[in-house]
């Protein structure tokens, strides 16, 4: 599955652990279901669906599937969205919202979904980077890792900077608890190199890595409201990938909304160059 995702997705990193975990280690109350297409023995196409339960609005939820480039047009996809769309319609799903690339896109919009944003894909390599930036005055640079960081701090950094990010439905509905489990306790996340900016006890800017050996991937990046325009989210980001580079990593990779100017203004400083968009579309079940 894992292997299927690269090929289809060369810019996202999920290797076999994640995508294990994706499918096994899930809340009971996202409803999510996990299924394959085979054929000749070979995995073709997979996909998963599942409640949103990080929203306060009700009735959200997501699906992703892919399929070889090879078994397309064989109703592979279609068949494993229309199992998706029953299972969520029954679990009391009201809305669903997927990605899928420029060249997919319409398939999604035959089956009534509607283009609500879009996303930009960037990728940068690790052997050339620009200077790390100084910190400001009175601010420290931690590692998740970091003895010193409270994990309290991250959360209420992590939901501050979240209020505003764009996306179809808020993420408001994350209580410390539930971020424990799916957040700072994920072994997805790389907590060697993921970075926070720190002032006195307080988390100004942080940035959330995953990695597979050779690949890191921002997973989430973000700036508390009151100290934007600082760089700090420069200085976090740049961090990672320096410390990523000293322990072997060669490419990073980043997703952004099309919307989200400053974080876009950030990446390109860093030296990150677009390398896929995708549409982001919702339909009602």
């Amino acid at each position: 599955m894992a292997a299927l995702r690269r090929v289809v997705f060369p810019y996202k990193l999920m290797p076999a652990a994640m995508v294990r975990r994706s499918i096994t280690r899930h809340q009971p109350e996202e409803r999510s279901l996990a299924m394959v297409a085979e054929a000749g023995g070979s995995i073709v196409g997979w996909g998963t669906a599942r409640l949103n339960i990080w929203t306060s609005v009700a009735g959200q939820s997501n699906i992703s599937v892919l399929v070889d480039p090879e078994h397309r047009g064989r109703g592979i996809g279609s068949a494993l969205v229309e199992c998706f769309h029953d299972h969520l319609a029954a679990a009391g799903a009201a809305r669903t919202q997927v990605f899928a690339r420029q060249d997919s896109a319409a398939f999604a919009q035959r089956r009534g979904y509607e283009v609500t944003r879009t996303m930009h894909y960037a990728g940068v390599p690790l052997t050339d980077l620009p200077p790390q930036p100084d910190a400001p005055a009175g601010v420290r640079v931690h590692a998740y890792d970091d003895a010193e960081l409270d994990p309290h701090a991250v959360y209420t950094a992590e939901m501050l900077a979240s209020a505003d990010e764009p996306g179809d439905a808020p993420l408001d509905s994350i209580d410390y608890d539930r971020w424990l489990t799916d957040f700072w306790n994920n072994p997805s996340i790389d907590r060697t190199l993921s970075t926070a900016a720190v002032s006195g006890d307080e988390v100004l800017a942080f940035t959330i890595v995953e990695t597979d050996g050779e690949r890191l991937w921002s997973a989430f990046s973000g700036t508390v409201p009151q100290h934007r325009g600082r760089g700090l989210s420069k200085l976090v980001k740049s961090a990672a990938l320096h410390r990523a580079a000293a322990h072997g990593v060669s490419r990073a990779f980043t997703s952004n909304d099309d919307r989200n100017g400053p974080m876009l203004a950030v990446n390109d400083s860093l030296g990150y160059r677009r390398v896929a968009t995708e549409k982001g579309l919702s339909r009602t079940l």
